[in-house]
């Protein structure tokens, strides 16, 4: 079945970096395009960034733009959200999500369980 895994996050002050990963499995992770989802508390789910299949070709919101990189490695089989300057708003539960026919959040068929980063001082 199909399981994707985050880890990585956890405490971090301000202007710090962190590396999640997602790994994911039960399915050919080459071929689909993938996204970073988080929800900040008492807030709704927020898209953050997305990737083709090859990796070629990447997006991100306006509010990660220039401090986040997302990269996949398909021999791995894992997907990656590299987080700089890390700001207090960057709080959440960030998500790594198989994308389906579309980037809208409604047409993703899989979703990790989740991992915490928390940005204080």
């Amino acid at each position: 079945q199909v399981q994707l895994v985050e880890s990585g996050g956890g405490l971090m002050q301000p202007g710090g970096s962190l590396r999640l990963s997602c790994a994911a499995s039960g399915f050919t992770f080459s071929g689909y395009w993938m996204s970073w989802v988080r929800q900040a508390p008492g807030k709704g789910l927020e898209w953050v960034a997305g990737i083709i299949n090859d990796g070629s070709i990447t997006y991100y919101s306006d509010s990660v733009k220039g401090r986040f990189t997302i990269a996949r490695d398909n021999a791995k089989n894992t997907l990656y959200l590299q987080m700089n300057s890390l700001k207090s708003e960057d709080t959440a539960v960030y998500y790594c999500a198989k994308v389906g026919s579309s980037w809208q959040m409604s047409s993703y068929d899989y979703w990790g369980q989740g991992t915490q980063v928390t940005v204080s001082s």
